[in-house]
């Protein structure tokens, strides 16, 4: 028996409304693509089409429940009951002339992997792009804003900036984990919470920025949503390398190199808290806390310094 299509699309989104549609009504569904290989949004015109079929005498009844959802105006495409992505357009401060785009960025490995009809392109094409847009937008800021630094410092910055977790950081202050696609065993894992695909996907977003809207529109948004942190990590107490200033004091007093030993670690892999303390000759001259091993140890080099200095 051939189940009749009664809808078809090239936007994904629009298909998955779909079909949670009549599903929500008891209607089945079979959906059905014919993608040619690409790297591109599906939502790119001419690249084919997402076709759902359902069971002969449920046709009708389907084909008035999508009717009832059209949007009024000529595009004739369906209402996202859940308007998808204005939410986030609207936190990003930019809203796509493609959307396709943006859904392509937001798509994980994990969802494309258990798509079977294959016309689900996963974002790590836009990941790699991503991540050279945003070394070039920080560098070149870098440059123009921080003529001072040394060549060592402004990579040390940069590093800083790009990390995986300043750009997690980012992805959660937009909750860019509410809208990944992800697949059903990603999201069982924990997925929308992982730093390093938060990370990923915050810059695949960043690419879908530049390629829907230039390159200007991609520095207007990393540098908007960066500048706090453009703000602390510049500051002299970030670039100063209190490691090697500890050591260099301690060794002009004829001590020995001092150890750092982490005497705990707290809270989720996204949001760790390391616990670290500095000894010389087995004492404890300062301990300190930090998102990073390497933040505490600064700071308690730092707090060591300020002991040294203080008597």
């Amino acid at each position: 028996m051939t189940w009749p299509t009664v809808f078809r699309t090239s936007s994904d989104i629009e298909a998955r409304i779909v079909t949670g549609l009549l599903e929500a009504h008891g209607i089945r569904t079979i959906r059905s693509a014919d993608f040619p290989h690409t790297v591109f949004p599906l939502s790119v015109d001419g690249l084919g089409e997402l076709r759902i079929a359902v069971p002969p005498d449920a046709a009708d009844e389907a084909r008035r429940l999508i009717e009832e959802h059209r949007a009024s105006g000529e595009t004739g495409h369906v209402i996202p009951i859940r308007r998808e992505f204005e939410a986030l357009e609207r936190r990003i401060g930019y809203r796509f002339g493609d959307r396709g785009l943006l859904e392509h960025a937001l798509t994980h490995k994990s969802r494309a992997h258990e798509d079977a009809s294959g016309g689900v392109a996963d974002n790590e094409s836009l990941e790699f792009l991503g991540d050279a847009v945003v070394g070039l937008v920080i560098a070149d800021m870098l440059f123009r804003e921080f003529p001072q630094l040394h060549e060592g410092q402004k990579s040390k910055l940069k590093a800083a900036l790009v990390s995986t977790a300043s750009l997690a950081a980012l992805a959660d202050r937009l909750r860019l984990g509410d809208h990944v696609l992800l697949g059903r065993g990603e999201e069982k894992t924990g997925g929308r919470q992982k730093q390093a695909l938060l990370a990923d996907t915050c810059e695949a977003m960043i690419a879908a920025i530049y390629l829907d809207g230039g390159l200007d529109e991609a520095r207007r948004f990393v540098l908007r949503e960066m500048a706090e942190e453009v703000e602390r990590m510049g500051s002299p107490a970030f670039l100063s390398d209190y490691k090697s200033a500890l050591q260099e004091q301690l060794q002009s007093r004829g001590e020995p190199l001092p150890d750092y030993v982490i005497t705990s670690e707290s809270g989720p892999d996204h949001d760790k808290v390391f616990v670290v303390n500095v000894r010389v000759r087995g004492e404890v001259l300062a301990e300190a806390s930090g998102r990073t091993k390497k933040e505490a140890e600064q700071e308690a080099a730092r707090l060591a310094l300020e002991r040294l200095a203080s008597g």
